[in-house]
């Protein structure tokens, strides 16, 4: 079908400490060129661009105080000159941001759909997300909030996983469950099973369905939401939240706060080369290699290196005969990792979160 407007709502919110140092709480990593020369966030809004088989309309982007000069300059980057920006005074995990967003929208026209995307994913086959959105539209105009889940490639345990149910029209299924990241085990017999993706945090809705479903599952955060619009400050583009107001939303998860207990959620699998490069062994796997295996980037010296991954902002770094090393040298820090010890990076990331 064709496709009506549809806004894009950029959630760029987080802090990416897995990949301490290069991703920071003041600059995160959707603000690096992690895969590329374009910055995640510059990713995001190129995904959803005007000139695409889906029709999108001016994006919404939600971010904290701190980021307001970084998403100005990404906007500015891409020339999109007719976004809204919503700033959040304290985060509060993505239920009440997007309960925000869907009031801000309702106030345009509540029929509207939206497409929230987070801004710090890659997703090499675009395309396969425009289709998607165009096969899904029907589903979302009938009242499902529809989740666009990435078909498995192996038995990640990294990942939360949906299983899709009876067939609500070409490519798009009714939710049957939703499951929790799994160990191996349970993971292998998901991609078994053949009904299971992976839960990417990609949604499709109207604005009117996701207000009706936060009010039967999650009032309070609802609440907290229009309140903390209605007593906002707007100028120019910008939606500064009042503070006192939104931090009385629970921290919840759209998944914890509506999709799971929604009947109304609908699932459409798609191989679109998603990766929410949660670690520095994703980014390892997902860059071009030298003959040794190894990445670099910055003023790096290899000798007798295999398998590492090595990238510094500005200090030279040598590395001398060793083997699946993760060494990141910036004006915040050095780390220097097994490849091994990949998901430990938030210990770091912790130890120093005062320092950074």
């Amino acid at each position: 079908m064709l496709s009506p407007v549809i806004t894009p709502v950029i959630l760029s919110g987080g802090a990416g400490s897995r990949l301490w140092p290069l991703s920071t709480q003041s600059k995160p990593k959707q603000f690096h060129a992690l895969v590329g020369t374009v910055t995640m966030f510059g990713q995001t809004l190129r995904r959803v661009a005007v000139d695409q088989a889906a029709q999108f309309g001016a994006p919404l982007v939600i971010c904290g105080l701190s980021h307001l000069v970084q998403v100005t300059e990404e906007l500015a980057r891409e020339e999109i000159a007719d976004a809204t920006i919503v700033l959040e005074p304290k985060p509060r995990n993505t239920a009440p941001a997007l309960a925000v967003a869907a009031l801000i929208q309702a106030e345009r026209d509540p029929e509207a759909l939206m497409l929230v995307l987070p801004a710090d994913h890659v997703i090499a086959r675009p395309e396969n997300l425009h289709k998607a959105c165009l096969d899904a539209c029907a589903a979302a105009i009938d009242g499902r909030i529809v989740t666009f889940a990435v078909t498995p490639t192996g038995p990640e345990t990294g990942y939360g996983y949906i299983k899709s149910g009876h067939s609500l029209g070409p490519g798009v299924f009714a939710v049957e469950a939703f499951r929790e990241k799994p160990d191996l085990a349970t993971a292998a017999t998901y991609l078994a099973d053949g009904h299971y993706a992976w839960n990417a945090g990609i949604f499709f809705f109207k604005a009117s369905t996701f207000l009706a479903e936060l009010k039967a599952h999650a009032p309070e955060v609802l609440i907290a939401a229009r309140e903390a619009l209605v007593h906002s400050r707007r100028e120019e583009g910008r939606i500064f939240l009042e503070e006192t107001a939104f931090i009385q939303a629970p921290s919840i998860s759209v998944d914890y706060a509506v999709m799971e207990p929604t009947d109304c959620a609908a699932v459409v699998p798609v191989d679109m080369g998603w990766n929410d490069v949660g670690s520095f062994l994703t980014l390892w796997d997902l860059a071009e290699k030298d003959a040794d295996d190894n990445v670099s980037q910055g003023p790096i010296a290899m000798f007798d290196a295999q398998g590492c991954l090595a990238r510094s902002e500005d200090v030279p770094v040598a590395l001398i005969g060793v083997k699946d090393l993760v060494v990141i040298a910036t004006a915040q820090g050095i780390l220097v990792m097994h490849k091994d010890r990949a998901q430990d990076v938030r210990l770091a990331a912790d130890a120093f979160r005062t320092k950074i």
